[in-house]
């Protein structure tokens, strides 16, 4: 084929030296996958490499740049580990996603001298959060983004889902795309129930199981029912989720802060608050990530067995690198334990499927609850879920994602040890984030802000306490390449020596 009468994708066929006008006199001597992976990344977020488009193959590439295969076939992997391509077979090496583009560097200030006037970045992180306040934080621009509760939003199984839903389509009966179930669709609600006996240890009937748009309509609609039981408080954890006690109060409940230690929640310090229900994430504590220990759980199950009710958020417990599965505490208490999960960390947040099992005396109202909500999750991407968890492809996506994620998490721990001297690392062993504590009196929103200012976000720890404190930071790595992961705690170390010079 004629170069001048090819079309924008078919360069890959007769790819050389044209091909992004790569000129390996530019490359440094010893650092020529690093190079090329930089010039293909640049190709990518610029538009030349638009999402669809087929990287020549390595032989040819590394061929008419005269290097060794491995040079080429070393950069296209790391582009695969960012998430910006993926291997199709006969198809070739295909963009799949863009990185974000950098974000403009402001006038720069001599690093010992604290800005004049506020920035947009301090008023975020000025006084107590608002209603507002992830929002806020999301469409701030950064280069780099460790906010926690971000999952890899570039390793969403585009393939497997398109599959399930070409198969749903084929095989759906043309009754099921009616008005369904409000507790979902009766072959999700099988599949959740093996998924959870399989993978939590949770030994559930279908008919328990009741989808929701996610934990945060899980707890939009208990609450609902608690205050129609008269209930007006919940017990949380501290430090615990910010956005959580967020949800239950704009639900009209009050949260009470109950400290947590090395082996969990104190259930002492429940017991003696009164407290009808206590909302906790066992097996993996936001944002501390302790499991709550065997003792504990004895005390928690002799403290529901007096009447209390334990909401269970069991939001990343799938995902652990260094330690064994932890058991779902409704595995042990059904009766006393109001369970709730998704695939928010597992697919994505744009699906917005998740699941509840209220134990028996609050079924009935929370179907209810979740009817005049809005008569029952759509129905489609149900019946797409269920095929992905029937079919193993779910299981496939998770062992996929723990290889990933551990190298990232591998990766946050070596730049946190280099770059934040005294630092003391929590939750390691599993989850999606890390929490650094800081035996200075450093401000941790200050912190926050001045990392912002330099291009990257991160949660201070005091956004998730109610209570005085260690400072912190809760940093995300899941949907983050090592590279940006290790450069962004690089970025909060000068962030972090600036802000204690300013002190």
């Amino acid at each position: 084929m004629h170069r001048s009468k090819g079309t924008r994708t078919d360069w890959s066929i007769t790819p050389g030296a044209d091909f992004l006008q790569l000129n390996m006199d530019e490359a440094p001597a010893g650092g020529l996958s690093d190079w090329l992976a930089r010039r293909l990344r640049k190709a990518i977020s610029d538009g030349r490499l638009p999402v669809g488009a087929r990287l020549p193959p390595t032989r040819v590439l590394a061929a008419e740049l005269r290097v060794s295969r491995g040079v080429v076939t070393e950069a296209y992997q790391r582009l695969v580990e960012d998430g910006h391509v993926a291997g199709h077979g006969r198809r070739g090496t295909i963009v799949v996603a863009a990185p974000a583009p950098p974000v403009a560097a402001g006038p720069r200030r001599p690093p010992d001298q604290r800005p004049a006037e506020p920035s947009s970045a301090d008023a975020l992180f000025t006084g107590v959060p608002g209603l507002d306040v992830f929002d806020a934080l999301r469409a701030f621009p950064a280069r780099i983004d460790l906010t926690p509760g971000r999952p890899d939003l570039a390793a969403f199984p585009r393939a497997a889902w398109s599959r399930a839903v070409r198969a749903v389509l084929r095989d759906l009966p043309a009754a099921e795309l009616g008005y369904g179930d409000a507790r979902g669709a009766p072959a999700l609600r099988l599949a959740v129930a093996n998924w959870l006996a399989r993978n939590r240890g949770v030994r559930v009937e279908p008919d328990e199981v009741i989808i929701v748009s996610g934990v945060a309509q899980a707890l939009g609609l208990l609450a609902q029912v608690l205050r129609g039981h008269g209930v007006r408080e919940v017990a949380v954890e501290e430090p615990g989720s910010l956005g959580e006690r967020q949800h239950l109060r704009g639900h009209g409940l009050d949260v009470l802060p109950i400290p947590v230690d090395s082996e969990g929640v104190r259930v002492d310090a429940l017991r003696a608050t009164d407290a009808p229900a206590v909302l906790l994430t066992p097996a993996h504590q936001f944002p501390t990530g302790v499991v709550l220990g065997g003792e504990r759980r004895r005390e928690l199950m002799r403290w529901a067995d007096a009447g209390g009710l334990v909401i269970e958020d069991d939001y990343d417990a799938e995902h652990r690198y260094d330690r064994p599965p932890v058991p779902a505490v409704r595995a042990m208490l059904p009766e006393g334990v109001c369970y709730t999960g998704s695939v928010s960390k597992l697919l994505a947040p744009a699906v917005r499927i998740g699941w509840v099992l209220p134990p028996p005396r609050l079924r009935g109202a929370m179907v209810e609850a979740k009817r005049f909500a809005d008569l029952g999750n759509a129905v489609l991407p149900q019946f797409v879920l269920a095929h992905l968890m029937e079919s193993g492809e779910l299981e496939r996506q998770l062992r996929f994602l723990r290889r990933r994620h551990r190298g990232r998490r591998d990766a946050m721990v070596a730049a946190i040890g280099t770059h934040l001297p005294g630092a003391v690392v929590h939750g390691a062993a599993a989850g999606l984030h890390l929490m650094v504590t800081f035996d200075d009196d450093v401000d941790d929103a200050e912190l926050a802000a001045a990392a912002l200012k330099l291009g990257v976000k991160a949660q201070p720890l005091s956004w998730h306490r109610q209570r005085p404190g260690p400072p912190g930071l809760v940093l995300g790595y899941a949907a983050s390449t090592p590279s940006d992961v290790a450069e962004g705690v690089a970025v909060i170390g000068r962030a972090l020596r600036r802000v204690r010079r300013w002190r």
